[in-house]
């Protein structure tokens, strides 16, 4: 039977437009069942403390449980994999760190493409790092760390929980813009490599404030200065690594990513909580109390982000040279 060319045209209007009512409403009724938010470093880290945090609180707002899975392993990168390989619908998602801006150079052959096969979420909060060393150090005051390593290049040990992580990337652009000779040594996570220096088997750190801040309130640390671009609220007696290193900076960020093609409708919704809960006193204060600071965005934004980053960390990687363990 032939159908006239105008009712034709209705009935393909009304085809083409069902997929996008159909992912509307899994939009509007999404989540339906629990969600894994996978995280690449062990319980007890700082993105661990954060996803846990943020996780909870979406748990709440939708009425579905937001389980946390660590998968801890080759600097974050197993768990990115398994994210990019989950399907695309809002289900996997990843409590996404700097570390993956970092891997996109310092790792060689990935089975992914962070740019392109991860869709930005939402930014979470961004994390600041300290210089500390343990309270019988010498030094003081950044100045008399730059002078006290300067006179002995090569012979001051600073700690980091990896090659790749951010703390040691933090390390490494010390060395280069203050000029000394910093003997990296790698450990497998923040807490032994905390537990060292408290120990007085290493000289420094570049410890994260959300791992790190405990010891420093406790005196088992000295915080000589941290590396945001402003002083923490966290710590706001200790200054910048800026004041003395004009231009100096260096953040740990944190936020959430999906397998690519996981619908916009979905990706808003959870964008649009994300942000909603980095607006919750309750929840600035815990971030606060942790070193953090919320970091509001949108997807764009956060993308945008993760771009810049991978630029600017590549080029400390490439300039020092840094592999993967």
């Amino acid at each position: 039977m032939k159908l006239p060319r105008r009712q034709f045209l209705h009935l393909a209007v009304g085809a083409t437009a069902l997929p996008a009512l159909s992912r509307f409403a899994w939009g509007q009724t999404y989540p339906t069942r629990p969600v894994r938010l996978i995280i690449g470093i062990v319980p007890g880290s700082a993105p661990d403390i954060v996803g846990r945090l943020l996780g909870q609180w979406l748990s709440d707002r939708l009425g579905q449980p937001f389980v946390i899975e660590n998968r801890p392993g080759a600097g974050t990168n197993i768990a990115t994999d398994a994210v990019v390989r989950s399907p695309a619908d809002g289900y996997t998602l990843l409590l996404a760190t700097s570390a993956i801006a970092i891997n996109a150079t310092l790792y060689e052959k990935l089975s992914f493409n962070v740019i392109s096969d991860i869709a930005p979420v939402a930014s979470i909060s961004r994390e600041t790092f300290a210089l500390e060393v343990h309270p019988s150090f010498p030094a003081k005051t950044v100045l008399e760390f730059i002078a006290y390593a300067k006179a002995r290049p090569g012979k001051l040990s600073m700690a980091s929980p990896g090659s790749g992580t951010g703390p040691h990337m933090a390390g490494e652009l010390f060395k280069m813009m203050a000029g000394v000779d910093l003997v990296h040594v790698p450990y497998r996570g923040s807490a032994p490599a905390l537990t060292d220096l408290m120990g007085g088997q290493v000289d420094v750190t570049f410890g994260p404030l959300t791992s790190s801040i405990q010891y420093v309130r406790a005196g088992k640390l000295r915080a000589l200065a941290v590396t945001s671009a402003s002083r923490s609220d966290a710590l706001p007696d200790v200054p910048t690594v800026g004041d003395f290193v004009p231009g100096y900076e260096a953040t740990a960020w944190f936020g959430i990513g999906a397998p690519k093609a996981t619908p916009a409708e979905i990706v808003n919704k959870l964008n649009k909580e994300v942000n909603a809960a980095l607006d919750d006193p309750k929840m600035k204060a815990r971030l606060a109390d942790l070193g953090g600071m919320p970091l509001p965005g949108s997807p764009v934004q956060f993308g945008r982000l993760i771009a810049e980053e991978a630029e600017k960390w590549g080029k400390v990687i490439r300039a020092a040279n840094i592999k993967a363990n």
